[in-house]
């Protein structure tokens, strides 16, 4: 069976930085299956690398190499990590990208010395493409580097609960079609606020007219504030960190 290399980055595609680390990849372990989970993170937000890591990566079989590379720090004293947990591998900066994999009881992770002559701003090509493509050919992961004791994590907030019942939570992301993701789990019966919108929980984006706002409970198990047919980063000024409430209906 041929290894499954994935690929998420915030370098695009216009420039071909993604180009040279495939051709690493594939120079280095050639009967490796390269899959692109996404090269569009926003520039430099370690946040959203790591919430579409901890999205995607339990989807893919066992075995997996994944490759995260949203690295505003490289070539400064920040640390280069593999990481194996529960039966996939990881590798990327020391920054918190790859806490989704840290987070697992067992996961072990070593810090990869820079080699010499390695592009102080190109860490993705000499430092973690390399590393990459020996986990997929079966490297054991102590043969990379020496164990590192405190990889950095980052964890998403927990929601607040007020003496009233009501939750308290805030936006963790937007995605590309507007939809705010909030921190909120789902109630039976409840009702969302946020942007100066009191919105009910609906089963699916269509429950309501086009241009109507709504929440939903997305694929991630999380609320989201949506509109139909638009954008909610857009209609009710939705931004990151925004505070939003979940409350019972009454």
């Amino acid at each position: 069976m041929h290894p499954l290399i994935t690929l998420m980055t915030d370098f695009g595609t216009a420039d071909g930085y993604v180009g040279e680390i495939k051709g690493v990849l594939l120079s280095q372990a050639p009967s490796a299956t390269l899959v692109d989970i996404t090269h569009d993170i926003a520039p430099q937000d370690v946040q959203h690398g790591r919430l579409t890591l901890a999205r995607v990566w339990r989807h893919f079989p066992a075995g997996t190499v994944h490759l995260a590379v949203v690295d505003p720090g490289v070539g400064s004293t920040r640390s280069a990590l593999a990481v194996e947990s529960d039966g996939s591998a990881f590798v990327g900066p020391d920054n918190g990208v790859l806490s989704p994999a840290l987070l697992v009881a067992g996961a072990r992770a070593v810090s990869l010395p820079i080699p010499r002559g390695a592009a102080p701003t190109f860490h993705g090509r000499d430092v973690f493409a390399p590393a990459a493509a020996m986990l997929a050919n079966g490297t054991p992961i102590e043969h990379l580097g020496s164990p590192a004791p405190l990889p950095i994590v980052l964890r998403t907030p927990e929601p607040e609960r007020q003496s009233d019942g009501t939750l308290v939570g805030e936006i963790i992301a937007i995605d590309r079609f507007g939809n705010a993701i909030t921190n909120l789990v789902p109630l039976r019966e409840g009702v969302v606020e946020a942007g100066g919108a009191s919105l009910h929980v609906a089963t699916h984006y269509a429950a309501v007219e086009r241009g109507e706002s709504l929440a939903v409970v997305g694929s991630s198990g999380l609320i989201e504030i949506a509109v139909r047919d638009g954008s909610a980063a857009v209609r009710l000024g939705l931004r990151r960190g925004d505070r939003v409430a979940l409350r019972a209906r009454a």
